[in-house]
């Protein structure tokens, strides 16, 4: 990932494939695949190649950048065109269904690595450095090399773990949180009179709550531990009522 020759394709150009490609712009020639007409407006004005067709893609690095819910038909469309050797990546917010649909639908000669860079567009904006990304290896040995520019050139802490465990953990640091974003904002407008502590939390909930909607969904429904870490949510502040 460190040599300028190493190609990667980002399938996807919302917010977060846009700040995959700026990251790793200066590393790697990076392309763009969306459907949107509007989107690859926008990549091409930022001066990333296109990839018009899907099965024209043969870049050595293959990022889905997409919704859970588009999850699916688009490993249906890549699969007959991948290459012996292409390492394809998500950066989906769950890890057990898009690792289950990758290891599927992916042909055997594919390398496969499921990932979560723990940060977004928002909290990006003061840089990514110490930030946490977590690798699910799947398939393959590419992803160690993935590790190493990670920790080395992008300075970020790299946790290696199983996908099951990266949903049972995030239910409550990623779910919750944007969990009771929601929750706070439909209580209404800042009060006037409030606590450092109050304003602290609000800064931490203001990350994530102009995330786009997909995001939620993904961990809302697409993380079977989120569901009961919220009913302990909920239990414990009755419990405190």
């Amino acid at each position: 990932m460190a040599s300028s020759k190493v190609t990667v394709t980002i399938i996807g150009f919302g917010a977060f494939g846009q700040l995959v490609a700026r990251l790793l712009a200066p590393y790697a020639r990076v392309s763009v695949h969306d459907r949107s007409a509007v989107a690859m407006e926008a990549a091409s004005a930022l001066g990333f190649d296109l990839v018009a067709r899907i099965e024209d893609i043969r870049a050595d690095v293959v990022i889905l950048a997409v919704p859970l819910r588009a999850f699916d038909e688009v490993l249906r469309a890549i699969a007959p065109h991948l290459r012996p050797g292409q390492l394809v990546v998500d950066v989906c917010s769950v890890k057990e269904e898009p690792a289950r649909l990758m290891s599927d639908l992916l042909p055997p000669h594919a390398e496969i690595l499921a990932c979560h860079p723990m940060f977004g567009p928002q909290s990006a904006k003061r840089g990514v450095e110490n930030s946490q990304i977590v690798l699910c290896p799947l398939r393959g040995a590419r992803w160690r090399g993935i590790a190493r520019f990670l920790e080395r050139v992008l300075k970020l802490e790299v946790i290696v773990t199983t996908p099951e465990d990266h949903d049972r953990q995030v239910a409550m640091t990623q779910g919750l949180t944007h969990l009771l974003a929601q929750v706070v904002a439909s209580l209404g407008d800042r009060p006037a009179i409030r606590t450092r502590s109050f304003d602290l939390i609000a800064e931490g909930l203001a990350l994530v709550a102009n995330d786009a909607p997909e995001v939620f969904e993904a961990i809302a429904r697409g993380n079977r531990h989120f569901a009961p870490m919220g009913e302990r949510l909920v239990s414990a502040i009755r419990a405190r009522i």
